[in-house]
C-alpha cells in the first residue's frame, strides 16, 4: 500500500543545511508582474478602438472615423490604430499623439474625402504627410505649387553640386564680416557665370549649342579664378545668369537674412591675345539685423514725436496769432499722412 500525504518530503541534509538546489530556489528572480499585480493596469495587445475615435494632436481635438484614420494601410495612422501598438490616452479618453496638430485637419479631410489645401499651407502639411508617411497625399502635394515648382528648381541647382556649400560659404563670409566690422551688414562679391569659357564676337556665329567646344590644350589658357568671395558657373542649361541670381536671394532670405544684390561690372583679367575674362561680377549685400518690424516701430516713434512738436507749435500759434490756427492744422494733418 502506497501512502500519499499533503506534505512534500523534506529535501535538507540531516545536518540542517540546504542543497545547491535549494539555494537556488531561494535566489531566484521575481517573475515580471502581471497586470493585476502591477500598481496600475497595463495595456495589454491589442488595443481596441471604438468606431468613433476622439484625438488629441498636441493639444488639438479632433473627432474621426477610425476607417478614416485606416484609408490607406501603409501609412502610420493606419498602423497606429490597428491595435498592434499601445496609443495613450488623456484625461477625457481621448487618444494623445505628441505632434503640433496646427496641420492635421488638412490631413483629415484629405483622408476623408480627397481635400488638398490652398497654397499657402502646402508647405506645412506636406511636412505633416511625411511624419505620417501618407503616400497619396505627398504625391498629390508634389504636383502643386509651391512644390512643384521648386522641383523644376532644384533640377537646375542640381547641375551645381557644389551650390549648397558655396551658399554656406556666403553666409559664413558675411558673417565674419559683420563681426570683424560691429556692423549689421556685411558685403562680399560673387561671380555669377553661365558659360564656361570666354566668347569674343567673331567666335558667335559658330556657337551651335549651350557651350563652345575648345580643345583640351586650349581650354587650359582660359582657366583662371576671378578675383571674389564665392563663384558659381558654369552650367548647361536654359535658365541663365539671373534665374541663379533668384535662387540664391530665395534661399539666403529664407535664413532669415535680408538681401540685396547688384553687378558692379565684369572681371576684365586678360587671358591670352584678345581674349579677356567677361564675367559678371555682383555685390551681395547681407543684413543681419534691424528687421522691417523695427523700421515701422522707429518710424511710429519718429511720427509723434514731429506730431507732438507741430502740436506744441499749433498751440502756441494759436495763442499769438488766432487767424493762423486753420493752416497750421492743415500742415500737421499733411505731415502726419504722410508718417
Amino acid at each position: 500500500m502506497v501512502v500519499v500525504t499533503g506534505r512534500e518530503p523534506d529535501s535538507r541534509r540531516p545536518d540542517g543545511a540546504m542543497s545547491s538546489s535549494d539555494a537556488e530556489d531561494d535566489f531566484l528572480e521575481p517573475a515580471t508582474p502581471t497586470a493585476t499585480q502591477a500598481g496600475h493596469a497595463l495595456p495589454l495587445l491589442p488595443q481596441e478602438f471604438p468606431e468613433v475615435v476622439p484625438l488629441n494632436i498636441g493639444g488639438a481635438h479632433f473627432t474621426t472615423r477610425l476607417s478614416t484614420l485606416r484609408r490607406y494601410e501603409d501609412t502610420m495612422l493606419a498602423a497606429m490604430f490597428s491595435g498592434r501598438h499601445y496609443i495613450p490616452t488623456d484625461a477625457e479618453g481621448r487618444y494623445f499623439i505628441d505632434r503640433d496638430g496646427t496641420h492635421f485637419g488638412d490631413v483629415l479631410n484629405f483622408l476623408r474625402s480627397g481635400d488638398l489645401p490652398p497654397r499657402e499651407r502646402v508647405r506645412a502639411v506636406y511636412k505633416e504627410a511625411q511624419y505620417y508617411a501618407i503616400g497619396p497625399l505627398l504625391e498629390q502635394l508634389e504636383n502643386m505649387q509651391p512644390l512643384k515648382g521648386e522641383k523644376v528648381r532644384q533640377a537646375f541647382l542640381g547641375l551645381m553640386p557644389y551650390y549648397k556649400d558655396h551658399l554656406e560659404r556666403i553666409v559664413e563670409i558675411a558673417r565674419l564680416r559683420a563681426v570683424q566690422r560691429k556692423a549689421r551688414f556685411a558685403k562680399l562679391k560673387v561671380c555669377v557665370f553661365k558659360e564656361e569659357m570666354p566668347i569674343t564676337p567673331y567666335e558667335c556665329p559658330l556657337l551651335n549649342s549651350l557651350r563652345f567646344e575648345r580643345s583640351e590644350s586650349d581650354g587650359q589658357l582660359f582657366e583662371h579664378h576671378c578675383e571674389v568671395d564665392v563663384s558659381f558657373g558654369p552650367w548647361e542649361a536654359v535658365a541663365d545668369v539671373y534665374d541663379l541670381l533668384h535662387c540664391l536671394v530665395t534661399d539666403l532670405s529664407a535664413q532669415g537674412l535680408t538681401v540685396d544684390h547688384q553687378c558692379i561690372g565684369v572681371c576684365d583679367k586678360h587671358l591670352i591675345n584678345h581674349y579677356y575674362c567677361k564675367r559678371p561680377i555682383y555685390e551681395f549685400k547681407i543684413t543681419w539685423w534691424l528687421s522691417s518690424a523695427y523700421h515701422v516701430e522707429s518710424n511710429q516713434l519718429c511720427c509723434e514725436s514731429f506730431y507732438s512738436f507741430f502740436l506744441e507749435l499749433k498751440i502756441s500759434w494759436e495763442l499769438s496769432e488766432p487767424c493762423t490756427s486753420g493752416w497750421s492744422g492743415d500742415i500737421i494733418f499733411l505731415f502726419w499722412v504722410a508718417c
